[in-house]
């Protein structure tokens, strides 16, 4: 059985407001509710959130068809970023390069690679740990931490190469009973699920 690594779609950009409390812009939410009308979110029996605002409104839109409440848990959410605050698209962009060029280096003060990538693994391994692995789970996140879970679970360097296509709401599933990846990022919307 599969699990889902999905990131959030397209968020509503507020400087004025802590990153981890922006919402899902209109785009987002009709992508996300997209997602849901294909037969793979009919399938899930488990979804577990970030406890971003944006992670949380896009698990409980994925969780509608399955009528399953996500699990909301620490240490899923993105790499720590609040010592640079808000960087414009273009700074933030030279950053997330340095971040996954570096991993073992903070930039300005952020969370390095190495320390959320054990961070992100640790908090999916603690769910897989008691989940009946014949039932579909779904995680749902961010993009930088979902890089480097995908990282580990290829056995790859931290590499901003693995990293989701731009827009964010992509997903990529492995295999529950030993974690291979069974395919790489593609758009939620766009996914049929997996070949019989």
């Amino acid at each position: 059985m599969f699990g889902l690594y999905i990131t959030h779609p397209q968020i509503v950009i507020d400087p004025d407001i802590a990153v981890p409390k922006w919402h899902l812009s209109e785009e987002g939410r009709a992508r996300a509710c997209v997602a849901v009308r294909s037969g793979w979110a009919h399938q899930l029996r488990r979804i577990v959130s970030s406890d971003e605002t944006k992670a949380i409104e896009t698990a409980e839109i994925l969780g509608g068809p399955c009528a399953v409440t996500p699990e909301i848990i620490d240490h899923m959410g993105e790499n720590d970023r609040s010592a640079t605050g808000f960087l414009v698209p273009d700074e933030f962009e030279k950053a997330a390069n340095w971040f996954f060029a570096h991993p073992n280096e903070s930039f300005h003060g952020w969370e390095r690679a190495v320390d959320a990538q054990a961070r992100i693994v640790a908090a999916v391994e603690r769910v897989l740990a008691d989940h009946d692995s014949a039932q579909p789970i779904a995680f749902v996140g961010h993009g930088g931490v979902g890089t480097l879970l995908k990282c580990h679970l290829a056995g790859r360097p931290i590499a901003r190469e693995s990293d989701q296509p731009p827009g964010g709401g992509n997903l990529y599933a492995f295999r529950l009973a030993d974690r291979a990846l069974l395919c790489d990022w593609v758009p939620m919307e766009s996914w049929h699920g997996l070949p019989d």
